[in-house]
């Protein structure tokens, strides 16, 4: 199980309408016309995705590959994490190992075949490139890279879902550049959850090791919930219809609730729901990195609130949080006085602006439990 506690009452909230979407014809079709759906979580890190993404990966007829975007720099040896969820290595799972060779030319080696697919992320498909990829989709630079990007992904989706008999993959990669690929990949369906968590509660994450994932201060750590926060929810405002905004203390308060509003999404039948009130089975799972609780399976019990940074998080620290989140947070109903959470307000789809949201100065790209 991920770091995060655990809270829901799936309050999701599908963004208000864009009107004036650009190139639809090139976006993806919908779920009559798809063989393949990806349930694409997005958001900053440490906001309970790998929990969430287990728990619908027993779904049947569900697949949850983790944080894709790492599967080339983990399995070269480049990252620090080479684990796949069942404990084998990247390389000699039994899944990954079948999906690696996916689009490497002939006569290139795995090792040259990673740093090229990581070239092409950091030059096209990265944070800041989110908003150039919505406008001018596979065309938003000059250079091959990010259409080869795309269609590598278009083929690894397709082998996966074919290596596992799935029809759903759940991508946990959370990285807003690579999410505004997706709905360009034809014959795939895109299905959007923006998921995010209280900064005090992901400030106090960030402040402990654990096995290869670092620690980040809670200045530089809320900088980044503030980015990548801007970039998912812009991806939610241009695709509304498959999109929806999920706090994780909604998840967690009930994690059943939630997963019937995800399941109806994707078109799958709730009575494939895991979760019996607060607690659901895990089995091994093939995920790409993500938080090492992954690991973890058997009886899992989701603890429907996420408080302990109220005993673990720093006074210092707690401010730093709340001076670089606002008025972010406020709007996503986490509010404080005094280090006190007041009751959070009911989500309401925010109001589209004339002009589009600026480009966040801060991004990475490639920042995460995967480097």
């Amino acid at each position: 199980m991920t770091d995060p506690a655990a809270q829901a009452s799936a309050t999701v909230h599908p963004e208000q309408k864009n009107p004036e979407r650009e190139n639809p014809e090139q976006e993806n079709p919908g779920p009559e016309n798809s063989e393949l759906t990806v349930l694409c979580i997005t958001g900053w890190c440490r906001n309970g995705s790998t929990i969430l993404g287990n728990v619908l990966n027993e779904v049947p007829g569900f697949f949850h590959v983790g944080e894709i975007h790492f599967l080339w720099k983990n399995s070269s040896g480049l990252g620090v994490n080479n684990l796949c969820g069942c404990g084998a290595t990247l390389p000699e799972c039994p899944v990954w190992s079948q999906i690696l060779p996916v689009g490497r030319p002939a006569g290139m080696t795995p090792a040259e075949h990673a740093r090229n697919v990581i070239r092409r992320q950091r030059s096209s498909a990265r944070t800041r490139h989110t908003w150039r990829i919505m406008r001018n989709g596979l065309n938003s630079t000059d250079s091959t890279d990010l259409k080869e990007h795309a269609e590598l992904m278009a083929g690894v989706y397709r082998a996966v879902a074919a290596q596992t008999g799935s029809r759903v993959l759940v991508d946990t990669t959370k990285i807003p550049g690579e999410a505004a690929v997706l709905p360009r990949l034809p014959g795939i369906r895109t299905v959007f959850v923006h998921l995010v968590r209280d900064p005090m509660a992901v400030s106090n994450s960030w402040r402990t090791p654990k096995d290869y994932v670092y620690t980040m201060s809670a200045g530089k750590n809320t900088a980044y919930w503030r980015a990548f926060n801007i970039a998912s929810r812009a991806i939610l405002r241009h695709y509304p219809e498959q999109s929806m905004l999920l706090r994780y203390e909604d998840f967690i308060a009930d994690p059943a609730g939630t997963v019937d509003t995800l399941l109806r999404m994707c078109g799958a039948d709730p009575a494939g729901n895991p979760v019996h009130g607060q607690a659901v089975t895990l089995h091994t799972n093939h995920t790409v990195t993500g938080n090492p609780d992954r690991f973890r399976h058997g009886e899992t019990v989701i603890r429907p609130k996420d408080e302990s940074w109220r005993k673990g998080l720093p006074l210092l620290a707690r401010l730093s949080t709340a001076v670089v989140a606002w008025p972010m947070a406020w709007r996503y109903g986490y509010r404080t006085t005094g280090g006190l959470r007041v009751p959070a307000h009911p989500l309401r789809p925010a109001t589209v602006p004339a002009a589009p949201a600026a480009e966040p100065a801060l991004e990475d790209g490639t920042v995460g439990s995967g480097t």
